[in-house]
């Protein structure tokens, strides 16, 4: 089954088309805004592996090599990394813009968690 990816010039993102045959007359919509204004880009050769060698993958410790969890362009990295190798496609730039946009502790943001208290007595 031919696979073909096109790129929407509408929402810049690309979108995959599944045919049974090569010859198959199909539409090339976007499958995130739904815009017909998409062209073709090359596709690269992609294996499809199992759920479970695709989970073994995903638990082997090395991929977490060079992960700087204080550093967010390291872990927006990782987490794009992380999100094709799921074949899911999340929006990692703005999952990454809300998280730098929560108040951390220094900035009203709650600085005790301990339900116990905090020593405020």
């Amino acid at each position: 089954m031919p696979i073909y990816e096109y790129r929407c010039t509408k929402c810049n993102r690309k979108s995959e088309i599944i045919t049974f045959r090569v010859g198959e007359d199909f539409s090339a919509t976007c499958r995130h805004c739904g815009s017909e204004a998409t062209s073709r880009i090359p596709s690269r050769v992609r294996v499809r592996l199992s759920e479970e060698t695709r989970m073994e993958k995903l638990a082997d410790p090395s991929r977490l090599a060079g992960l700087d969890e204080n550093d967010p362009a390291s872990m927006a990295r990782w987490m794009k990394s992380m999100s094709r190798e799921m074949d899911e496609d999340f929006d990692v730039d703005q999952m990454m813009e809300e998280a730098m946009e929560e108040p951390s502790e220094g900035e009203g943001g709650p600085s005790c968690v301990d339900p116990a208290g905090c020593g405020d007595d």
